[in-house]
């Protein structure tokens, strides 16, 4: 069975505010570095996956970030997704499917 490489990226929603990002920001800032007009800190997740084909495996991807790696109410994921050295790239926000 083939094997997929993945990436899922998982940030907030432009309408939750970053505590995170707004303290990293402040500290480059401090730190000399000049012209950060805006910082978000999301989180990546790499896997892979064994599946029959790539819409099967995109379907399972898009169930795990849905309901596993994603929190739905303050935060969006996007996919991107590897077969046979290839990227297929898949923009999935929560809520928007």
């Amino acid at each position: 069975m083939p094997v997929y490489s993945a990436r899922v990226l998982v940030s907030l929603r432009p309408s939750v505010l970053d505590p995170a990002g707004e303290a990293t920001r402040s500290a480059a800032s401090r730190l000399g570095v000049e012209g950060i007009a805006k910082l978000r800190i999301g989180k990546a997740v790499e896997l892979e996956i064994e599946a029959p084909d790539l819409d099967t495996a995109r379907e399972r991807l898009s169930l795990l970030s849905d309901r596993l790696l994603a929190n739905p109410v303050i935060e969006n994921w996007t996919l991107e997704l590897a077969a046979n050295g290839q990227a297929h790239g898949t923009s999935s926000p929560v809520g928007e499917g």
